[in-house]
């Protein structure tokens, strides 16, 4: 029997400007990035707060930079850790680091000492570039970014500073998340990047008159990929300003006319929420994207009747670079009637997708049955760091495992049903959290929700939603009043028996909930 998934129904979903396949990449990202600087000498690579930094200066003073790093003996292999917010010399350490040949590690500049300590230790990191606040880390060679805005233009250029960097060679080693365990430095090539760099400007048609907005954050793979990586390919302006705020965002759309970004869902979520949504012009931003959380469908319907603007669903890791799917620019994703999530989109090109049986990987399940989300292609990992034996176990017959419970209609389109490992057995049913969240998402004093197995003597394990009240809803709405919403919505088993309030719900930097801090506590 001919499988589904090599069939490609997908294809048929496609924009008229988006082919089946893409060639592999035949630069690394250095030398696009320096194609680029000579193309487009004065055109503007990146707009931090008001100021504006030319293609041409960002190529110099990372010249500079990498001349820095040749006197201290940085080169080839070595690695390179960044440790700042959204940045100009986050971008100038990275092409500075890359002129080198060397590999950028980003890190999250909210670490603390144990888990910054094992970043560094677990990649070997002989330099980095951080915040001049932070706590200097035990690192052979430190620069701060007070140290490169003040200096770094009048470093003298090294001879022989730029050393050749083929697609194949490391990027970065980019950490997960470590939502299940200890972080893995995943290993992305940057032949890597720049594909997945090429399939963003393909497929939402980005060139040098776009700007990307830059909400997420720069050491997080979609910062990497959908920003730094998609401004140096299609010479189109990166706006930055330091770390994520809604008035700030609203305001610089405003001011800067971006079209793109590509954002966790709570972040568009804020921006809905703050009151300048209703006075500031967001309508320049024509082609959202969000990934990285379940996208809940009425989000998505509320952020367009407030901010004018279609949320398109994204998906990927950090083992695929970003994204293996996304819902294409002149399409609306669809919600699955059995499961009420909203597609993540159909695979982008060159992507080989299907979902197989939990229990048995060789067995690819039929469109409409739930299983596990396998992924193929150019845009993939090839491995963790130092790990052969964590790459080992997340692959089968080539593919890799993502963890995710997935299903695919006969159209083509992908649904992510939750994580496996987050799934709820109550009273014998399995219960997804992401849809006892959607319910609660239509509640009007919502504004995040995230929901829980928790422990029942009777049921074996119970709902729990653990629930953040719009500012205006304080104090007019009860617990009781949230279970009783849900319950005249949801079968018996799925509906939450518990809710409780929180200021905020715990999430990673990048949007995440921490479902596993909620059990902790």
């Amino acid at each position: 029997m001919p499988s589904p998934y090599a069939a490609k129904p997908w294809l048929a979903l496609y924009s008229p400007f988006v082919p089946a396949s893409m060639p592999a990449a035949t630069r690394s990202m250095i030398d696009i990035f320096e194609d680029t600087a000579r193309q487009f000498p004065e055109s503007p690579a990146l707009h931090y707060f008001e100021d504006t930094t030319s293609f041409a200066l960002l190529d110099d003073l990372s010249t500079r930079f990498a001349s820095v790093l040749a006197r201290r003996g940085v080169g080839k292999g070595d690695r390179v850790a960044i440790l700042t917010q959204n940045d100009p010399e986050f971008v100038i350490a990275q092409y500075g680091a890359w002129k080198r040949g060397a590999i950028v590690v980003p890190l999250n500049p909210m670490f603390k000492r144990k888990e910054l300590e094992y970043h560094l230790n677990d990649s070997g990191a002989r330099a980095i570039v951080k915040l001049d606040q932070l706590e200097t880390p035990p690192v052979e060679h430190v620069f701060t970014v007070g140290e490169l805005r003040a200096g770094l233009a009048a470093e003298p250029i090294a001879a022989g500073m730029r050393q050749p960097v083929a697609p194949q060679d490391i990027a970065y080693l980019v950490y997960t998340s470590g939502t299940t365990g200890p972080p893995k430095g995943a290993i992305c090539l940057h032949g890597n990047i720049a594909f997945n760099a090429e399939v963003f400007r393909t497929w939402m048609q980005i060139g040098p008159g776009d700007g990307l907005l830059g909400m997420a954050p720069l050491f997080h793979i979609t910062g990497i990929v959908a920003g730094m990586a998609l401004s140096a390919l299609a010479a189109a302006p990166l706006i930055l300003y330091h770390r994520f705020d809604a008035a700030e965002t609203l305001r610089l759309a405003e001011r800067w006319r971006p079209t793109m970004s590509v954002a966790a869902i709570t972040a568009y979520i804020a921006l809905m929420n703050h009151p300048d949504s209703a006075t500031r012009d967001f309508r320049s931003m024509t082609k959202c994207y969000s990934g990285g959380a379940p996208v809940a469908p009425g989000v998505v319907e509320r952020f367009q009747a407030r901010l004018g603007t279609y949320i398109h669903n994204i998906y990927g890791l950090t083992e695929s670079n970003s994204p293996s799917h996304a819902t294409p620019l002149n399409g609306r994703a669809p919600v699955d009637p059995s499961s009420g999530a909203l597609s993540i989109g159909v695979p982008i090109p060159d992507c080989e997708a299907k979902v197989v049986d939990i229990l048995d990987r060789d067995r690819e399940v039929p469109p409409g049955e739930l299983g596990e989300l396998a992924l193929k292609g150019p845009m993939m990992f090839p491995g963790y760091w130092n790990k052969p034996e964590e790459t080992a176990r997340a692959h089968h017959n080539g593919y890799f495992l993502t963890g995710d419970v997935a299903v695919m209609d006969e159209r083509g389109w992908f649904y992510l049903v939750d994580r496996k490992k987050d799934m709820i057995v109550a009273s014998g049913f399995k219960v997804w959290p992401r849809e006892v969240e959607d319910v609660l998402y239509q509640h009007p004093a919502v504004r995040e929700a995230a929901v829980i197995g928790v422990p029942d003597e009777y049921r074996g394990e119970t709902v729990k939603a653990f629930v953040a009240l719009r500012d205006d809803w304080h104090g007019r709405v009860t617990a009781e009043e949230i279970v009783s919403f849900c319950k005249e919505r949801m079968a018996a088993y799925k509906y939450p028996r518990q809710v409780e309030f929180r200021d905020e719900i715990p999430k990673t930097a990048t949007g995440k909930f921490l479902r596993r801090e909620l059990k902790e506590k």
